[in-house]
């Protein structure tokens, strides 16, 4: 598979992942920790909106092998 390929792959993989993370993560939110405390809540978006980043990092570095 040439870089280009793979790039566009992961591109079209990356943009699958947001996607699909933020619904569940905003669906999370809306129906388990929106019942929660305000620190419950913050916590909760703030690492939900961290993890997003180590499968993403994976994507790319796999774009740019």
């Amino acid at each position: 598979m040439t870089r280009r390929t793979r790039k566009f792959f992961g591109m079209l993989a990356l943009v699958t992942l947001i996607v699909v993370y933020a619904a569940i993560g905003m669906t999370l939110g809306a129906v388990v920790v929106a019942k929660a405390s305000g620190w419950v809540q913050i916590l909760f978006f703030i690492i939900t909106g961290a993890l997003w980043v180590f499968p993403a990092g994976l994507i790319i570095r796999w774009m740019e092998k």
